[in-house]
């Protein structure tokens, strides 16, 4: 508790050490002097709270300073007490009380009564304190009302009547002060929201809430209308509202939903877009490849044998840009994942080497491989990507350099538990980069040079799928580069060691693929290259084939003839194949309502793979295919009804 200043006023020193001897304690400080005018300076230096001052004293009488002491702003507040021993006649306490003294103490001092009316002062003193710093917290919290930009009032709870309010009213809703006096608050709101704003300040005053928040629209004075935020707390029958123009705000977050959502069209277009130009690609690119595995299996010239591998490696590499684009619209989607498995690192990095081997001869560069002997043989890794990754950065430093040499070294940089970091390093002695093109080639559709695409080919997207790739896979790329003395590019990336070996993959067979018995398929394609490509495979396997070139066809002869599994493309004019799959599966009787159906789709995207499935077909093929893994997914379908002969 602060201690009470008071001040001890009378020209006798002994009179002062009794009276500090009576009301020295800890809740008490004690200020004294045998002058008046000493008296005024301690008043005036000193928050005063209460003073005792004898009434008869030589240079100025108990009067004369307190009128003094009331006359001055700064210690008019001081309870005064006169202390005297004249005569207790009328006269005299009428003139002490005048002069501004609350009370009297007469000579000889009962310490009794002194202390009690000394006690009941410092009550007074401690309240009027209390009052006075309440006052100037109100003083300033007026002030900041005022001077507010937000409206604040006050509303009487029972008819939601505005009972104060600041002049910000005027600033936001261009109504003076004096005009909103007494109006209903809720007249305020548009006629839209009038209703559900009383509803609300109803359910402030009945759950008796301290503080809530709700956002209304009102009406200016001239007639605009603005959304504001109310703030509200219900406090003794008045409901306290600070109210907000948040119409910037409003309007940003609508340009910002706006543009959101054109975004998301745009995106959506954009996956349209890649969704059908992946479907119309990549069917007469199945086409071709399908057109020239069968043409492979007739008899050929050397001449006819040569011009075929150079069409099947235009059709791939025609694949394999679109399988770029495909990527890197994935990527950019999030709707590209990474996949880890155990598998043999060694393996995976010697069938990439010998892959490009034949490459490298052919430009008469020495290509070098450096595999550490303490890198781990079975790793967590995505076999395909890490593939797609050595492949590009290998072919590209291969197809950069025309002398030398181009180097992969895989090396342990870091063994830590069950993981372990390693490092990829493809070195060239190539053309090499410039420095300032070196952030450049890992943009889409960018090379380091303009005549780059001109002499060496390629559309500048392998290095942005490598770099997009290696971040999903957690990993970092870098490079460094000379021009004229070549270009080492580092992956750098954490794998987990594998506690189970490699799971064994999928070899093309070299023998002629086993035939089916009594089996009749129906194939629901509208492309006649593919309707032709895919009967000729299903022919040479001792199917029977009928074709449907859209759903509304397919459902007509599976509703009219028995087949023991539908292969369905999912793009097809009129009913799709997504559609026709749920019409099967829904109004069909059995046995066609459960007949197995595999998915043709010419799509690269997961999410039209996965609507296929969720339609209700069974399995599903992307384009393009091999006949292979035609042939593995009918056996696992049709192998519990149709036997399937070995192989002679």
């Amino acid at each position: 508790m602060t201690p009470i200043n008071i001040l001890i006023v009378d020209d006798r020193e002994e009179n002062i050490i009794a009276l500090e001897a009576l009301l020295s304690r800890n809740d008490i400080r004690l200020f004294s002097t045998t002058s008046p005018n000493d008296a005024l300076k301690i008043a005036w230096d000193n928050p005063i709270s209460i003073a005792l001052v004898d009434v008869q004293m030589p240079e100025m009488d108990g009067f004369e300073l307190v009128e003094m002491l009331k006359s001055n702003p700064r210690t008019k507040d001081i309870l005064v007490i006169f202390v005297t021993a004249i005569s207790k006649e009328a006269k005299y306490a009428v003139k002490g009380f005048g002069a501004g003294a609350v009370d009297y103490l007469y000579k000889p001092l009962d310490p009794y009564i002194t202390s009690a009316k000394v006690d009941a002062f410092i009550q007074l003193a401690r309240t009027q304190d209390e009052i006075k710093q309440k006052n100037e917290e109100l003083q300033n919290f007026a002030i900041v009302v005022k001077n507010s930009a937000d409206i604040i009032c006050s509303v009487d709870a029972d008819n939601f009547r505005i009972k104060t309010v600041n002049p910000a009213v005027e600033t936001i809703l261009g109504y003076k002060q004096t005009e909103v006096f007494g109006k209903s608050i809720v007249d305020l709101a548009v006629d839209a929201n009038r209703s559900d704003f009383r509803k609300k300040l109803g359910e402030i005053i009945k759950d008796n809430r301290s503080f809530s928040v709700f956002e209304f629209q009102f009406n200016t004075f001239e007639k605009h209308i603005i959304w504001v935020e109310c703030r509200a707390s219900y406090h003794n029958k008045t409901i306290f509202i600070n109210i907000s123009d948040i119409s910037p705000q409003k309007s940003y977050q609508q340009q910002l939903i706006k543009s959101k959502e054109t975004a998301e069209y745009g995106k959506k277009v954009k996956e349209t877009f890649l969704a059908n130009m992946s479907h119309e690609l990549r069917t007469p690119v199945n086409g071709i490849i399908g057109i020239s595995n069968l043409l492979r299996k007739t008899p050929l010239n050397d001449q006819q044998s040569g011009l075929l591998t150079m069409l099947e490696t235009s059709s791939r590499s025609l694949l394999g840009v679109i399988n770029d684009v495909l990527d890197i619209s994935k990527i950019e989607a999030g709707k590209f994942s990474i996949v880890r498995s155990p598998n043999n690192l060694k393996s995976i990095v010697n069938s990439v080497f010998g892959l490009l081997k034949f490459n490298a001869d052919e430009k008469n560069i020495e290509f070098l491989l450096e595999v550490d002997n303490d890198v781990p043989d079975t790793l967590q890794v995505d076999s395909l990507r890490l593939n797609q990754i050595l492949m590009n950065l290998l072919s590209n430093a291969i197809k950069f350099t025309d002398r030398g040499h181009v180097k992969l070294t895989v090396s342990v940089l870091q063994k830590l538990n069950d993981k372990v970091k390693l490092k990829f390093s493809i070195e060239d002695t190539g053309i090499g980069i410039p420095s300032d093109q070196l952030t450049r080639i890992f943009e889409s559709f960018e090379q380091a040079e303009e005549d780059t695409a001109s002499k060496y080919g390629g559309t500048g997207l392998g290095l942005t799928i490598v770099k997009k790739l290696i971040e999903l896979k957690g990993g970092d790329l870098t490079v460094s580069s000379k021009p004229g003395q070549g270009s080492t590019f580092n992956f750098v990336n954490w794998f987990s060691v594998a506690t189970q070996p490699p799971g064994e993959k999928i070899v093309k067979p070299d023998k002629k693929l086993a035939p089916f018995v009594n089996t009749r398929v129906l194939v629901a394609e509208d492309n006649m290259i593919n309707q032709f490509m895919v009967a000729k495979i299903l022919k040479d396997w001792n199917v029977e084939v009928s074709v449907a070139e859209n759903g509304d066809k397919a459902i007509a002869l599976l509703k009219e003839e028995q087949f023991d599994l539908v292969l369905m493309d999912t793009h097809m004019p009129g009913i799709n194949g997504y559609q026709a799959a749920r019409i099967i599966r829904m109004e069909l009787e059995e046995p066609m309502r459960s007949i197995p159906i595999i998915s043709l789709s010419a799509s690269a995207f997961e999410h039209e793979q996965m609507e296929a499935l969720s339609a209700g077909m069974n399995d599903v093929l992307p384009k393009p295919f091999e006949p292979q893994e035609l042939h593995a997914k009918m056996v696992k379908l049709l192998k519990s009804k149709v036997g399937v002969k070995s192989p002679a």
